[in-house]
């Protein structure tokens, strides 16, 4: 959307760069204080909005430190608590790189910032303690890379390989389950969680390519194309070329992979491979003088 553009252009300079590396940082915290006791977070940090309302605006942030992945057991707490930290790290650090810092912070403080309101919504309105946590904001990271990267693979159990597509669906499946068998925190989490994943791709998507004269534009610009080609086939005499690089000589006959550009910074029709496309020296009145 224009808006979005806007507002990324206007203010992308303040945005987090590594945002993900900070959060699980938070993460990190948050892990040693659950091994420590779990009730430290619970009455403490946790996003809690009586306590808020009460002056413990604190947990506004705090509530960021519950960790992503945890067990029964204090070693299956760390082993599955330290590997969820480096998954979520690498998987938002990629998200990073493909959107820019400016997008993944609005991604991630969209879905924290829902949960916040969502809270206070279920007291206020409701009457009702929600126990918001991040845990299916993080998921909602993991349904987006899949998104952008279905082919990748993952070593389940550090043995079988599969790809990020099928962990996609099995993910949504684990979803229907806590969405049918969970508490209403758990439905309310899980909602907020798709809702930001759905808003967030609507409002950064240009959707001028769908537009009617758009659509029409493209289709004529491929039938011109199409007719050209094949004008130029019935043509061309056997033997000769349409193609020839103006640096080494080389023509469509020298390869079939080859491939030629014009190079629009050169005045005059000069005519490059793929080699010399981008390292020639630019044609232009002075130096043809």
């Amino acid at each position: 959307m224009d808006f979005f553009r806007n507002l990324e252009r206007k203010y992308h300079k303040y945005a987090i760069p590594n945002l993900m590396y900070y959060i699980t940082m938070l993460y990190g915290i948050g892990l040693v204080i659950w091994l420590i006791d779990p009730r430290i977070y619970f009455n403490y940090l946790s996003l809690n909005v009586e306590a808020i309302l009460h002056g413990q605006v604190w947990r506004l942030v705090t509530f960021l430190l519950f960790p992503p992945s945890f067990g029964s057991l204090q070693f299956t707490t760390i082993f599955f608590g330290v590997l969820a930290l480096f998954l979520y790290n690498n998987l938002g650090q990629t998200l990073e790189n493909i959107w820019g810092s400016f997008r993944f912070n609005v991604f991630f403080l969209m879905g924290v910032v829902a949960q916040i309101i969502a809270a206070f919504v279920g007291y206020l309105v409701f009457g009702q303690f929600w126990l918001l946590t991040t845990g299916f904001l993080n998921s909602s990271i993991f349904l987006a890379f899949c998104m952008y990267y279905p082919d990748a693979q993952f070593l389940l159990f550090f043995v079988l390989p599969i790809k990020a597509r099928w962990l996609a669906v099995a993910e949504c499946a684990v979803y229907v389950y806590d969405f049918l068998s969970g508490g209403l925190s758990t439905k309310v989490e899980l909602v907020i969680s798709l809702i930001n994943i759905i808003v967030f791709f609507a409002i950064t998507r240009n959707y001028k390519r769908y537009a009617p004269k758009e659509i029409k534009r493209q289709q004529k610009f491929k039938r011109e194309v199409k007719q050209d080609s094949n004008r130029g086939a019935k043509i061309l005499a056997p033997g000769k070329t349409r193609h020839r690089c103006v640096v080494c000589g080389r023509t469509e006959l020298d390869g079939e992979d080859l491939e030629f550009r014009y190079c629009s910074k050169c005045e005059g029709n000069y005519e490059y491979c793929q080699d010399h496309l981008y390292t020639h020296q630019h044609v232009t009145k002075e130096s043809e003088q």
